[in-house]
């Protein structure tokens, strides 16, 4: 079947949640979160209201990056299940209409993966070609001056065949040369692989990175005020290349033949908006790829309208923007935006879930979970650990999914010791919140099915409205978002409509906005010509969503309604 079919897709308006399984849910008593434990979650997550889910890496790996080092593309990793497992899951969450991504890891393996083990044998082995080596410098030394991302050289010699290989990370993660056919054949597979299991799409790693140049030149300096610099140098050569665009074209010819269509979200850490356009193609290539640029935007009105704006200017009508905060590689946006504040984090949630496009919400976004601050003997990322020693750890936004106020959150059976420590659950955790009508979790709760009913399954109209410098006011769909970035009360004319949410807890949204509305301190109030909630539900504007009051439990049968 083609993907030319007509049918709106299904991740247009939609709603991923990354999962970072290892900090989800330990069923196991291991101390880490398993694909048992997030298939007692779906129901945490149907609730909610997501439409997919993306899992951190499930893949074989001897965990030097945490599955990020792949050692089998073909399997699950035995820490975390097996393969009636994922199946189990992708089942599971289909009878909850949600779907399931995988992490796909194609820049890199683990060196302990069979190609590379083959590899370093001999030059003349045969999956030798699979990896990038080189001879060393005239003088000696690395091929070139290209930096790994903790900042050493991205060369390690091989004593065994005299040579030197890539990598661009750890080197435990040699890359993969993808100006080798076999490798472009071999990733095919496994693509196919995961479809014909019911898998609905892929997270791709490092999606820019793929190809390097094949002259291996040196990367230049960098340039003041190139927000591309890494380390001195800008990494032109060593990533970022055009001819990964060929590989996205034949992976969405390759999907469009699902029915329906496997989605391809890329991690395109790109810093500009103009780049980030061309992995979109001509709607033959990424169906999503991640907006960086707005990830790593300053909290203001000025910087997030800027950066939406041009996103949307930079787009085809037909592509689909996709929104972030958060996930498994920086800080939480409850710390980073907002410094643990909660009318700031609300107001935050409010501004994602309303802008048109998919959105993903990062494990715990949905309770405010905050960066937690790990002890340098309990850290576990090696790539904060290594290089430069200002990185910031991973870790801390890593940590423990928190279920419930007890020691561990609810995340692992008492006197397990969680793989890395629990931040304060007792006030943020999903159980003392689901009791709180007026917690962040239900509103986010109520955000969504408000996303549900009028941004869902489209790609909806936006356009900014006129407001001041500190506070950002746009149209999407029928929508309109006035929200007040700033610590001081503030006035906002011409959204004269019925207000539908308020970030604030303390707001009537009963009133009218009257012709100006009136906005406190770090407030978004969503505003609709009609009430689609009380449209939907029966009940007002203030009520909260049927279901919300009361407990879930860490436990939860599967296939139990909470």
């Amino acid at each position: 079947m083609s993907e030319q079919t007509g049918e709106t897709p299904w991740w247009h308006g939609a709603v991923l949640y990354q999962v970072y399984v290892r900090s989800w849910r330990d069923t196991d008593g291991d101390g880490y979160g398993d694909l048992r434990g997030v298939i007692e979650g779906l129901d945490h997550l149907s609730w909610l209201g997501v439409d997919g889910v993306w899992l951190s890496p499930t893949m074989p790996s001897p965990d030097d990056d945490w599955g990020y080092d792949v050692s089998d593309y073909r399997g699950v990793h035995p820490e975390l299940g097996s393969l009636d497992d994922l199946d189990e899951l992708v089942e599971a969450a289909g009878r909850r209409a949600m779907r399931v991504l995988l992490d796909l890891v194609p820049n890199h393996t683990s060196s302990r993966h069979e190609w590379f083990i083959e590899a370093r044998g001999s030059r003349d082995a045969l999956h030798r070609d699979f990896y990038v080596w080189a001879d060393p410098a005239p003088g000696g030394g690395p091929p070139n001056n290209w930096l790994d991302h903790t900042g050493e050289a991205a060369w390690t010699f091989d004593e065994a065949t005299g040579q030197y290989y890539l990598h661009n990370f750890l080197p435990s993660q040699p890359d993969l040369n993808w100006w080798n056919p076999e490798v472009h054949a071999a990733l095919r597979e496994v693509l196919d692989f995961w479809l014909d299991r019911g898998v609905a799409g892929f997270r791709i790693d490092v999606a820019h990175g793929l190809y390097k140049d094949a002259r291996l030149r040196d990367d230049p300096p960098a340039v003041e005020g190139d927000r591309r610099g890494r380390y001195g140098l800008l990494p032109v050569y060593s990533s970022h290349r055009p001819d990964v665009h060929g590989v996205y074209r034949d992976w969405r010819a390759l999907v469009g033949r699902r029915a329906p269509p496997a989605l391809l979200l890329g991690e395109t850490w790109v810093l500009e908006l103009a780049e980030l356009a061309t992995f979109y193609g001509r709607g033959d290539e990424l169906q999503l790829a991640f907006n960086f640029p707005f990830v790593f935007a300053e909290f203001t009105a000025t910087a997030l309208r800027s950066v939406v704006g041009e996103t949307f200017a930079r787009l085809a009508d037909t592509a689909c923007p996709i929104w972030m905060a958060s996930n498994h590689d920086i800080s939480r946006f409850a710390t980073r935006w907002c410094q643990g504040d909660d009318a700031r984090t609300r107001l935050a949630m409010t501004v994602l879930t309303t802008l048109p496009g998919t959105v993903v919400l990062y494990y715990g976004d949905e309770i405010g979970m905050t960066d937690v601050d790990v002890p340098a003997e309990l850290q576990r990322d090696a790539m904060s650990r290594q290089g430069r020693s200002d990185r910031f750890s991973r870790d801390r936004a890593r940590t423990p999914m928190q279920w419930e106020p007890d020691a561990n959150g609810g995340f692992a059976p008492a006197g397990v010791q969680p793989w890395l420590p629990v931040g304060d659950s007792a006030a943020r955790s999903v159980a003392a919140q689901r009791r709180d009508p007026h917690s962040l979790l239900a509103l986010t709760q109520h955000l969504l099915r408000l996303r549900r009913l009028e941004l869902g399954g489209a790609i909806a109209a936006y356009s900014e409205l006129p407001a001041g410098r500190d506070q950002w006011v746009y149209r999407s769909g029928r929508l309109v978002v006035a929200a007040n970035l700033s610590d001081h009360q503030a006035q906002v004319a011409g959204v004269a409509r019925c207000v539908v949410l308020s970030s604030d807890p303390e707001r009537d949204v009963t009133e009218g906005a009257g012709d100006v509305l009136d906005l406190g301190a770090w407030e978004a109030v969503v505003t609709c010509d009609v009430d689609p909630l009380l449209h939907a539900s029966g009940s007002g504007a203030g009520t909260l969503p049927s279901g919300t009051e009361g407990s879930i439990s860490p436990r939860t049968p599967v296939g139990k309604e909470n």
